[in-house]
């Protein structure tokens, strides 16, 4: 297993997502914005504010010539992991459905937050049990997840939302925290697993998830 962490201006959770694929020993390396992806089976898209989140979070960085074949990469069958930014980015894509507005509360918010765990028939959540509460980290000022009520219909029937919030901090539609597109390839989710991935960080339930990446591929 390959993995590409896309580094754009203003990205801040980078490295973090680097050294935990690293410490798994997983053969990472990461991919300047203006590079082209290659040879990687896991694209991940860190956290941040790319490019200063000018216009709106992720607009800017959807045009990124990294990102220029992603649903390219995406239909091959490639894992794309977006983490906070990297989900607004994923939306802005058209990757993932719905958008990500500014939090009910017009601030910024940085704390800890109990997850639970809806769908573990994925390959980033196959570690986990189904109605698991998970701590991870969030660190957002657009984590409001909105879509529409035909799209709401459309993730609850396919499975789609993966991880919601036990107490919505964010006004979140249906307390949605993580969503896959309907193959389940990719996942795009507001809480940081990279900053619980180890027991120095006061938690280590986010390494959970980068376990079930590599199960997948080990699997596969």
């Amino acid at each position: 297993m390959k993995a590409g962490v896309i580094v754009f201006p203003g990205s801040n959770c980078d490295i973090d997502a680097f050294k935990v694929l690293n410490n798994l020993g997983v053969d990472v390396k990461y991919i300047w914005h203006d590079d082209k992806i290659d040879n990687v089976d896991l694209i991940l898209l860190p956290g941040g504010f790319s490019y200063g989140d000018y216009l709106r979070c992720g607009a800017i960085a959807r045009f990124a010539k990294a990102l220029e074949n992603i649903n390219e990469e995406i239909e091959k069958g490639k894992l794309v992991l977006g983490i906070c930014n990297g989900f607004q980015i994923l939306t802005e894509l058209k990757a993932l459905k719905g958008a990500l507005l500014r939090n009910k509360n017009l601030n910024f918010i940085c704390s800890d937050c109990n997850l639970i765990v809806e769908n573990t028939n994925t390959p980033f959540t196959n570690q986990f049990t189904k109605g698991e509460i998970v701590n991870f980290p969030i660190a957002h000022g657009e984590g409001n997840y909105y879509i529409d009520d035909e799209g709401l219909k459309e993730l609850i029937a396919n499975n789609q939302i993966v991880f919601r919030y036990k107490n919505n901090p964010n006004g979140s539609v249906n307390d949605i925290a993580g969503i896959t597109n309907k193959r389940g390839n990719v996942l795009g989710m507001m809480p940081h697993p990279e900053r619980a991935a180890d027991i120095l960080l006061g938690c280590e339930d986010g390494l959970k998830l980068f376990k079930s990446i590599l199960s997948y591929f080990k699997e596969a």
